[in-house]
This record gives structure tokens, C-alpha cells and sequence, in this order.
């Protein structure tokens, strides 16, 4: 994708902020604060989703001012200058000078200055379009902007009288992708799925949960990704822990393993799950219960449909599943008393969609008011139904620690829905035959 295929999807972006903020308003986006890892080391830097999706820029230490209507320019970014003796230290700057060329900003101020100049920004502006509690020290500055405007003032008609939440605006534009960012989140799920057939193919009875954490990883770094969330790699009795990341035990001969991971490249999110024989051979056990967890995926697939209910999917994983449970003599009774009952939450305890975008668990409202939202073309989701079974004297002592989720990453379409991480193997036959493939 070209560079100006993204600023040109930035500026539509921000042209749709500044409209909604209106002209009496100001919205406000601070970048994401460096975090300190020990006591020389930092966290690796990670901007905040919603920075990064007006501004695309990367580094600490700024703040994004929309102001509609203002003569001198409507998008104002304070960032850090340049500093060749910091930058020989700490890496490359944009910097002030270069910022509206590469940034597409109208003004660019260094963030010292800041102080200074966003309290004049505040004056004439009745509405702050800001979200409150994301940073207790940035919240304490904002409010010492605004004091300044009223005490220079005097004239309330002319200082921030209301105070407005920026994320749900911003949300509800991030729930619909864009033919760009479905291009980005099909490439973030293409090196998702390769890093699994990867992990597939190294993995080998005494091998360490780690070791096999590795291939993932070796696999996102080589393709200019990283790991969009604590990867999820867990052996026999630890694959009925939903998020467990200590990936510390040895994979055992007759287990299975769950593994939980995706990439993310430019900030977009890939998530997939997949389960597989630590041996390469599923038992006649295992698949069974493989095979029940595959009939829920494929009917909660079907039903990523536009004008479906977000619910629908999960809806029809359920049944699957507990009709499954009941054929497998986890649980006893008529599915659909059971499922009203609850009793199928002991074996699957988590929904089967969240959103996916910039962020894994990404932003959006789940329900409208009191219905669940409708399913839209454009919509990112992932299905993922699971099956956790820990040993317990009522359970079948055959299905004793066999944990199963499968996972994949979908795009809601005009005529029907397209699976973009189905690169990764899906079936017990492919699984068992990329398993049989030498290691990459």
C-alpha cells in the first residue's frame, strides 16, 4: 500500500473529526506515555490506537489538537524537536520542521511549548472533545489549560464550558474498516497464519512451550511484525487455561497444544488460534472432540452475515457445542434447557466474536442500546469457539485436560463474510499433514 494511499485515509479521517467537533469545539488526542520497564530500560514504545489512527505517527511525547475552523491551520501537532544528541541516543525524529510535510499537519510546535500555546487554542471553544481517565497527569494539564483560559478571560461565554468523551466518535469510525485497512489486516493475518504453520511444523514431543513460543515470534520479526499480544501456548492440561502466557511447561507425547497468537504489522492486529497433537496424531478421543469444536466454527461462521446480529454467531456456536457435550457425555440433558440453564458455560465460558483491528480486542459497541449491534460490511471480527475440559470424576476420564479453540479472523462483506487468516491449517487432515512437513 503507497504512502499516500494512507495519508489520503488519514486526512478523509480527519476532515469527519473536524466536522463532528463543529466549530465551537476543540478535540484533543495525546500520544501514549513511555513506559519504564527497569531502571534503565523502557517498554518497547507503542503508540495509542486512536493517535495512530488520525495522525500515524509513532513517537512519545506528543498531543494532536483539532480546532474546526481555525484560520491558521485546524490540525496542530506538538511534538518533540530535533536533538542530534538525544537522537544519537534514542533513535530518529521527525521533528517540528519536517512534521507537516510528512504529517500532513497544518501547524507543528515543539511540545515544550505547549504550555504556552494550547490555552489560546482553548479560548472561543465552548466544547472540549476529550476522553477523561486515560492519563491522570495529562488530565491535570488540561485542566490547568482551561483555568488559565478563565482566568484571563473573564468571559464564560468565550472558555470551555463542556466537556465532551472523544473515544465513542472515534470508535464508532474504527469499527468500520476501510478497503486500506482490510488490505493492512489481511497482511497482519497472512504472517499470523505462516508463523502457525511454522510453530506446526517445529513442533515435537520434550519440546518446551517456549521453544515453540520462539517459532511464532522468529516468524513475526522476520516479516516486519511483531506480536500483537502475549502469545498463548499451552500443553495438555494448560490449554484449558484461556489465558495462560507462562509458556513454561514441557510439551508431553499424547498431548495436545493450544496456541493463541497473532502478528501485528503497523499496528493492525492478526489473531488466530489453532490446537494440534504435540505427537502430530490426534487420538480417537482428541478428535472427537476437534471434530465438535470444528462443527461450531463452521456454523458460527455461517452466520457472519450482514444484517446478522453480532450475537448470531456466538448463538450458533452454542448449540453446536452443547449438542456436542452431550453426545461426548460432558453433560446430561436436552441442549436447549442446558443452554438456558447455563450448564455449557462449565466447558465454554467466553463468547465467540470480539472485534479486531488496530487493537486485538478492538473498539466498538457490542450493542445498541439493548439489541446487538447489526453486522455491517466492513466489520472485522474474529470466531472462536473452544472446548476446556479439565479432569474431574464426572468427566469421561478420555477427555481428561483436552483443551481445543479454533480461531480465525473475518471480514464482514456485502453478499456474505471472507476469512482472512485461513491460511493457517484447519482441518485434523491438514493439521496432521503439515505437522508431518520437516521444520522451516
Amino acid at each position: 500500500m503507497s504512502t499516500q494511499t494512507l495519508l489520503n485515509e488519514r486526512a478523509r479521517r480527519r476532515r469527519y473529526l473536524l466536522k463532528s467537533v463543529g466549530t465551537n469545539g476543540i478535540a484533543i488526542l495525546p500520544a501514549a506515555p513511555e513506559q519504564q520497564r527497569n531502571r534503565d530500560s523502557q517498554f518497547p514504545y507503542r503508540q495509542t490506537s486512536d493517535f495512530f489512527y488520525f495522525t500515524g505517527f509513532t513517537e512519545p511525547e506528543a498531543v494532536a489538537v483539532f480546532v474546526p475552523g481555525r484560520k491558521q491551520g485546524e490540525y496542530i501537532l506538538f511534538c518533540r524537536d530535533r536533538d542530534p544528541k538525544r537522537e544519537q541516543w534514542d533513535g530518529r525524529r521527525v521533528g517540528v520542521m519536517l512534521a507537516p510535510q510528512v504529517l500532513e499537519c497544518d501547524d507543528a510546535f515543539p511540545i515544550e511549548d505547549i504550555d504556552e500555546i494550547l490555552p489560546g487554542l482553548l479560548e472561543g471553544r465552548n466544547v472540549v472533545r476529550y476522553t477523561f481517565g486515560q492519563s491522570v497527569d495529562f488530565d491535570g494539564e488540561l485542566m490547568s489549560w482551561v483555568n488559565q483560559v478563565h482566568v484571563k478571560t473573564r468571559n464564560w461565554q468565550s472558555t470551555p464550558t463542556e466537556f465532551v468523551a472523544l473515544e465513542p466518535l472515534i470508535h464508532e469510525m474504527r469499527l468500520i474498516k476501510s478497503r486500506s485497512e482490510i488490505a493492512q489486516m489481511k497482511r497482519a493475518a497472512q504472517i499470523s497464519a505462516q508463523g502457525h504453520i511454522r510453530a506446526m511444523r517445529a513442533c515435537t514431543v520434550g519440546m518446551m512451550e517456549h521453544a515453540l513460543e520462539a517459532e511464532l515470534i522468529y516468524h513475526y520479526r522476520k516479516n516486519k511484525a511483531v506480536h500483537a499480544f502475549e502469545p498463548i501456548v499451552g500443553g495438555g492440561e494448560n490449554g484449558c487455561i484461556l489465558h495462560y502466557v507462562e509458556n513454561e511447561s514441557e510439551l508431553i507425547d499424547g498431548d495436545l497444544v493450544l496456541v493463541d497468537s497473532g502478528a501485528e504489522l503497523d499496528l493492525y492486529a492478526g489473531d488466530i488460534t489453532r490446537t494440534y497433537p504435540v505427537n502430530g496424531v490426534f487420538s480417537k478421543a482428541q478428535r472427537e472432540v476437534y471434530d465438535v469444536v470444528l462443527a461450531a466454527y463452521r456454523a458460527a461462521m455461517e452466520a457472519v452475515q450482514p444484517g446478522n446480529q453480532f450475537c448470531d454467531p456466538h448463538d450458533a456456536a452454542v448449540e453446536v457445542l452443547t449438542k456436542g457435550m452431550v453426545k461426548l457425555g460432558l453433560l446430561k440433558g436436552r441442549a436447549n434447557s442446558l443452554i438456558r440453564q447455563g450448564e455449557h458455560q462449565r466447558f465454554y465460558m467466553h463468547r465467540t466474536s470480539h472485534w479486531l483491528g488496530l487493537d486485538v480486542h478492538d473498539v466498538g459497541e457490542y450493542k445498541d442500546e439493548k439489541q446487538w449491534r447489526t453486522l455491517e460490511p466492513g466489520m472485522v471480527l474474529t470466531i472462536e469457539p473452544g472446548l476446556y475440559i479439565p479432569a474431574a470424576p464426572d468427566v469421561p476420564k478420555q477427555y481428561h485436560n483436552i483443551g481445543i479453540r479454533i480461531e480465525d479472523d473475518v471480514v464482514v462483506t456485502k453478499d456474505g463474510h471472507e476469512v482472512i487468516s485461513a491460511g493457517a491449517p484447519l482441518s485434523v487432515e491438514d493439521i496432521e499433514a503439515t505437522m508431518a512437513m520437516e521444520p522451516l
